[in-house]
């Protein structure tokens, strides 16, 4: 049974819904449509030159539900006769003129279907007008202090329209947004510039007499209580920031307050606070220079618009996913320099309330010295944002305790290599950076050995020679034996005695220590590693040779 009352109960509110529709949307017994704004005088039109001398004019308002109707006004014989006093006719001379037209301020329940109704003997002239009523919203109201300007629109019947769209001063587009029933576009950090007439269009979904409906807003802003806040450059006026004491925005208390180090180059993450806003602004102040604040970054997700960053300054790029400046959920990314140290603020304004971020970031950087030498090298290890380091120190893969290393000055300590690189040197050298919040930051360099041989210290020369040396030998020991033996078959008559006593001084000269000759040959020689043989004449021209050439 309750399962029977729920379907019946959904079914009833999805017939009185598409009833509803059916009558506003495609029952549309109108001719015209008119939008008015709240407040402001208006007239609905109501012409026909035709229509003169003795008529009768009536103006009705369609009530809900069909049928009931409620009498505005009538006239007859160029005499307003009955009608509430609000209404009257925007020509008094009706009769002569033919314009029927009605005026009156518009307030909240005179939207709707309204006919006017003229009559004069046979003829009739009926015009049945749909009247839709727009709201403005304007927060502040003119003038405004410094702050957000917030304009809002809405349209009562809403089924008429078919957009809203709101422009700037000069007919600059702004972007909208629509929550609920309303059209809502905002100006952040609203100062002198933005002043002028804003333009609230409205384009009706259906036909009419007009393409569109334009209504203007007037804004001006109190100069008397702008804030000019931090003035960077002559004449350069920045946003102000949650520190503002005559902005129109409330700041939140509980700062949020974070502290963190980075690898110099390497993107680190720069966090905002976790609300949804319509701009942020971040300021940066270098503690150790001790300079003022810099505006180093402004985004207004309204005007689309990010300001240009200041020269010097540390850049900085809106967050990806899951952030989305766009649609006002904010982060960045910093790849820093080792200058970039000091304290990130980070203001994120929604409406007229403020929040803020603090970050106090250290940064380190490992790099080659330039004061290394030929027999030593310097790798250095700079930091900033000294004021919440607690120490800093190296480190060797290839070694328990630490690498031998100095200090030159502040915010900077080195360790020295010797020169040449072996297998007990080269490696990962890492320095460590401890903040005072307990957070340790590492940078590694990695010092290699040399790319020839990579299992020892130093390069070692090839035991055999080149190719190209030995293809240059090959002609010459070629001619040294064809002329050896050719005086080997001229001298082949000489007495044998002769040449074997000869035989025993060259061979003492020859071999007396081998070994010592073929460590103190040149490299790429060719060690021959002669015997004695019969002919006397060999020998002898061997010891006329140089010995280096043996």
């Amino acid at each position: 049974m309750e399962f029977d009352i729920y379907t019946l109960a959904l079914l009833y509110y999805w017939m009185a819904s598409f009833i509803h529709s059916g009558q506003t949307l495609t029952d549309r017994e109108y001719d015209d449509i008119v939008v008015t704004e709240l407040g402001r005088p208006t007239t609905l039109p109501c012409v026909d030159p035709e229509m003169t001398g003795t008529v009768t004019v009536s103006w009705t308002k369609h009530g809900t539900p069909k049928g009931m109707e409620k009498l505005l006004l009538s006239a007859s014989e160029g005499k307003v006769s009955s009608g509430p006093p609000k209404f009257s006719l925007a020509d008094p001379n009706f009769l002569e003129s033919g314009v029927f037209s009605l005026l009156f301020v518009p307030k909240i329940g005179d939207q709707g279907l309204i006919t006017c109704l003229v009559e004069k003997q046979e003829r009739k002239l009926r015009k049945v007008i749909l009247h839709a009523l727009l709201t403005v919203t304007m927060v502040p109201s003119s003038p405004l202090p410094y702050g957000i300007l917030r304009l809002e629109a809405s349209v009562v019947p809403n089924y008429m329209v078919g957009s809203i769209t709101w422009a700037g001063p000069g007919g600059t587009p702004l972007r909208s947004e629509v929550r609920r029933m309303e059209t809502l576009t905002k100006i952040p950090h609203f100062n002198q510039n933005d002043q002028g007439t804003y333009v609230c269009v409205i384009q009706p979904k259906y036909n009419c007499s007009v393409a569109n409906f334009s209504f203007n807003v007037d804004v001006k802003m109190d100069v008397s209580r702008e804030d000019i806040c931090w003035q960077q450059e002559r004449s350069n006026v920045v946003p102000c920031g949650c520190d503002a004491t005559v902005a129109s925005f409330t700041k939140v208390p509980n700062d949020l307050q974070i502290s963190t180090g980075s690898v110099a180059n390497r993107p680190h993450p720069l966090a905002c606070p976790p609300y949804k806003g319509d701009s942020v602004l971040v300021r940066w102040e270098n503690l150790e220079k001790r300079m003022l604040p810099k505006l180093v970054y402004q985004y207004d997700r309204w005007r689309d618009s990010t300001a240009p960053p200041v020269e010097g300054s540390p850049l900085l790029q809106l967050a990806g996913p899951p952030y989305n400046a766009h649609s006002g959920f904010f982060s960045f990314l910093l790849s820093p320099e080792i200058r970039d140290s000091g304290v990130f603020t980070c203001d994120v304004f929604h409406d007229d309330k403020c929040y803020r971020q603090r970050t106090t970031l250290s940064v380190l950087k490992v790099e080659v010295s330039p004061s290394s030498t030929s027999s030593s090298l310097y790798i250095s290890c700079r930091y900033s944002g000294i004021s919440q380091v607690e120490k800093v120190g190296w480190s060797h893969q290839n070694r328990s305790g630490r690498p031998r290393s100095f200090s030159p000055g502040p915010g900077k300590i080195n360790v020295n290599i010797s020169l040449p690189i072996t297998a007990d040197n080269a490696g990962k050298y890492t320095c460590t950076m401890l903040l005072r919040n307990g957070q340790v930051i590492g940078a590694v360099y990695t010092v290699t050995l040399p790319t020839t041989v990579e299992s020892a210290g130093v390069a070692a020369p090839s035991l055999l020679p080149p190719l190209s040396a030995l293809l240059l030998l090959v002609p010459l020991v070629a001619a040294a034996v064809g002329v050896l033996l050719w005086r080997q078959r001229h001298i082949s008559q000489r007495g044998i005695e002769q040449s074997l006593s000869r035989h025993s001084w060259e061979a003492e000269n020859i071999y007396e220590n081998p070994e010592d000759m073929r460590l103190t040959s040149p490299q790429g020689s060719v060690y021959m590693d002669l015997k004695p043989g019969e002919g006397d004449d060999i020998y002898r021209e061997l010891d006329r040779s140089e010995p280096s050439q043996c």
